[in-house]
């Protein structure tokens, strides 16, 4: 179980290292992208908690965003010392969609393969 929980885990690690790079982005900053894609709107403080970045690195983060316009610097009505990132889903998707659609195929059959692979030893363990 150990060795394919591994197996995948480098697998994913690969995957968005690929698409990021593809991307003109690091792997990292796509999985990143992610978050705000699913979480939308957050403060840096936010970010950070999610991520467990240092506030110094995502401040790096976002400003590599803001700088391919993937995100831009709102300041809260209520409170103009907070900055909201507001990620442009529009245009984060039409950056990533191509590398995401082909990869999805490629997921599906490597998860397929784990599952006819692994399954007489998995059904065990659950």
């Amino acid at each position: 179980m150990r060795k394919l929980s591994q197996q995948y885990a480098y697998t994913s690690l690969q995957m968005h290292e690929t698409i990021g790079q593809k991307a003109g982005l690091s792997g990292t900053d796509h999985k990143y992208l992610g978050f705000l894609i699913e979480k939308g709107q957050m403060t840096a403080g936010e970010l950070s908690n999610l991520t467990g970045l240092t506030t110094g690195a995502v401040t790096g983060l976002i400003d590599r965003f803001e700088k391919k316009k993937l995100v831009k610097r709102v300041f809260a009505e209520d409170d103009r010392r907070k900055v909201i990132i507001e990620p442009n889903t529009e245009k984060i998707m039409a950056l990533l969609y191509h590398f995401i659609k082909n990869s999805e195929t490629s997921q599906k059959t490597l998860l397929l393969h784990f599952q006819t692979r692994k399954s007489k030893s998995l059904k065990p363990t659950f």
